[in-house]
């Protein structure tokens, strides 16, 4: 993989960031983006406790879903507070995702800002908390309803791999899912997972390798792989926004609607077939990519 860090500010002027960034597509990390929030200081394992210690959430380990896995299928269940001590006890492979903190705690909401000045669009009904112990993984993927993405790491390091929607072949991505075939898992190490030789397009591959440090905000365009590790126990929040364009919304509409029902149909009826059909596809995409060197 042919990888450099991500551009870093800290702080960055809104036509900057728009001119740069925002229209072209481009991630950045912001570093002080998020100090005068009040969440900024408020926001740790005690004062969510505090809050919604009771609220069974689900779970989520760091096995790969396979030919039978239901998208988003959690692996267990915790009340939050119960997560919460499990992960504070040192590394545990257990993270949490999509949860809607704020549906259960609204006075969150008051706690940050919507940075409107950067960029317009955003879902503000869904803000989400994002948690995981130390050493829990977020397979690589992208995000389904491919929205563009603030991404503020409040506590505990992140080690994050992204690459360009456009690169997904060489990901082995798997058709009608936002998943890669290959494992990323500890990418950065000796123990790396990663099989070059099944795998031999993710040489191609051009991205970002990075750590998000707690104060980060980093800006996810539209459609980005990525692949994030947890290396301390950690929370982070994302902020969605729409794409401005027509076709952007609608490429999201289909992925939330179509793609992600027909693929959900066929796991549950023939998932062995479709599996292997899938899998015939993801080859012959990355044999394409080999050959056009």
């Amino acid at each position: 993989m042919q990888l450099k860090p991500v551009a870093t500010f800290d702080t960055i002027d809104p036509e900057v960031f728009k001119k740069d960034y925002y229209q072209p597509c481009v991630p950045v990390v912001i570093k002080h983006l998020t100090k005068e929030w009040p969440a900024y200081s408020k926001w740790n394992w005690d004062y969510f406790k505090a809050l919604v210690g009771d609220k069974k959430v689900p779970l989520y380990n760091n096995v790969k879903s396979d030919a039978y896995t239901p998208i988003n299928k959690a692996d267990d269940y915790k009340t939050f507070g119960e997560y919460i001590d499990m992960i504070r006890q040192g590394p545990a492979g257990w993270r949490i995702f999509l949860f809607n903190i704020f549906d259960h705690a609204p006075s969150l909401i008051d706690d940050f800002t919507w940075p409107e000045h950067l960029m317009k669009g955003f879902v503000k009904k869904y803000p989400m908390l994002f948690t995981g112990g130390a050493g829990s993984i977020t397979h690589m993927h992208y995000d389904i309803d491919l929205s563009h993405i603030f991404h503020t790491q409040f506590a505990g390091r992140k080690r994050v791999l992204m690459f360009p929607h456009k690169e997904q072949r060489k990901l082995y991505r798997k058709p009608f899912e936002v998943l890669s075939m290959a494992d990323f898992s500890n990418y950065y190490a000796q123990e790396s997972k990663l099989n070059f030789e099944k795998f031999p397009a993710l040489k191609l591959a051009e991205g970002f390798d990075f750590i998000l440090e707690p104060g980060d905000t980093l800006f996810m365009p539209a459609g980005y792989w990525h692949h994030m590790e947890y290396l301390e126990s950690g929370f982070a929040m994302s902020l969605r926004a729409l794409q401005p364009s027509l076709s952007g919304k609608l490429k999201g509409a289909w992925s939330l609607l179509g793609m992600r029902n027909i693929d959900t149909l066929m796991k549950k009826t023939m998932p062995n077939w479709w599996y292997k059909r899938k899998e015939k596809k993801v080859f012959s995409n990355a044999a394409k990519e080999l050959a056009a060197v």
